[in-house]
């Protein structure tokens, strides 16, 4: 019996140092994939060292898959003149890339997709409304500009879709509520983090790893480090984050930015002003595994987006033990309890530097454990294998075989069973 094949579409290269929670996403339905599927994947390479185009076997986190370059691409952490969604676009057009399962991480590029064959779902990774807010940042995204254009172009591509997975719930209303004759395939889904990578340090080893990036960077000991991850893009505000910084006023905090993007110059530039370059410390693009290592030894993750769906880099800082402040924007609120981190009432330099202050001050407030178990629920392995689980259902019911299947799934380090009744 031939496998089923899941091919999916990413406007990113897995080996290099992409920022973004989609890749980050795309990377757990790889490397959890149980073994009974052929997993591609349809991306961008850094050079032309291989013909676009043409399939070629890899391998993405310890996973065998093949891979397909459709377009060149030296950076995707930052702006280009012409849109990369829409390049992207471009290199599918023409093509027919059919296969059992298609899963697609914009909407764009399914354009090109109409009349392809096989299950499509689409991931929705933001707040579909705020993205699109044409009141909102208009060099945060291209469609803030032409609000009425994208919602004419979803209204056009939403039925090819077998499914619509939204871990955004005002995203999920939005599908729901606009196009009631397909708002049964609309559903929740959780984003995950992967506890191979995102797991937490005592709180003394925590403490030792703290004193030794202090030592490493030249601060006081007891430097207190906050962490900001992600693309450095208007969603994200920088500005808003460094100028929270600057309100905060104590020397002893001391901001590490993980990321790259089209602001780094004027962020640069920003901090500059500010006086505060010997507070802040630009670390560019790190992998996951750096990350993580961060994430363990820093006092807070802070975000100050001023839209998202359920950013999978504050699920990876709570996995980590690290508590959160937030503007309310996206899943995040909701996630978060009392003792995980802070939720901002309003996006302005005050509320973000007092909820950071709070956090700061009052360490014991917000335990190692109470974080931990806020990300439990959203595990990569328990997130994508129930998906996996329900893909091979339906390809069963959709062959016509009407035997009970027992198959093994590799996760990760763990074994599990998945008993699929037909």
């Amino acid at each position: 019996m031939r496998k089923p094949i899941l091919t999916i579409f990413y406007q990113f290269n897995p080996w290099q140092s992409s920022i973004g929670g989609i890749q980050t996403v795309i990377r757990s339905f790889v490397k959890y994939s149980p073994k009974e599927f052929e997993v591609r994947l349809v991306g961008t390479q850094a050079d032309s060292s291989h013909p676009l185009g043409k399939w070629q076997d890899a391998e993405v986190a310890g996973r065998a898959i093949r891979f397909m370059p459709v377009l060149t691409l030296p950076n995707d952490n930052v702006k280009h003149f012409i849109p990369t969604t829409v390049k992207y676009t471009a290199a599918l057009w023409g093509r027919d890339l059919s296969s059992d399962f298609m899963h697609f991480h914009r909407l764009e590029p399914t354009l090109a997709t109409r009349n392809w064959s096989g299950e499509k779902t689409l991931f929705v990774h933001n707040d579909i409304r705020q993205q699109i807010d044409a009141s909102g940042k208009k060099d945060a995204i291209l469609w803030q500009r032409l609000p009425e254009v994208y919602l004419a172009l979803e209204s056009l591509l939403v039925g090819q879709f077998n499914q619509i997975l939204s871990c955004n719930t005002d995203s999920l209303e939005h599908y729901r509520q606009r196009y009631p004759a397909i708002a049964e395939r609309v559903s929740y889904i959780k984003n995950t983090v992967d506890n191979e990578i995102c797991y937490p340090l005592t709180w003394e080893e925590r403490l030792q790893g703290r004193r030794a990036l202090a030592q490493q960077m030249n601060l006081a000991a007891d430097t207190r480090f906050v962490l900001f991850a992600g693309r450095l893009h208007a969603q994200k505000d920088p500005l808003l984050l460094v100028r929270s910084l600057a309100t905060i006023d104590d020397s002893k905090v001391h901001l590490l930015i993980a990321g790259d993007g089209d602001l780094k110059g004027e962020l640069c530039a920003e901090i500059d002003s500010l006086g505060l370059s010997g507070q802040v410390t630009l670390l560019g693009a790190l992998g996951q595994q750096e990350l993580a290592q961060l994430m363990r030894l820093c006092n807070a993750f802070i975000l100050t987006s001023a839209y998202e769906g359920l950013p999978v880099v504050v699920l990876e800082a709570l996995a980590c033990g690290l508590p959160i402040v937030t503007t309310r924007c996206g899943e995040t609120p909701n996630l978060l309890d009392a003792h995980s981190g802070v939720v901002c009432q309003e996006r302005t330099t005050a509320a973000i530097a007092e909820a950071l202050r709070q956090v700061l001050l009052s360490p014991e407030d917000y335990p190692i454990e109470a974080c931990v178990q806020a990300a439990t629920p959203y595990s990569a392995c328990a997130v994508v294998s129930a998906v996996y689980s329900e893909m091979w259902e339906r390809w069963q019911q959709e062959n016509n075989l009407s035997q009970e299947l027992t198959f093994p799934t590799t996760l990760g380090n763990s074994q599990k069973q998945l008993n699929v009744q037909i």
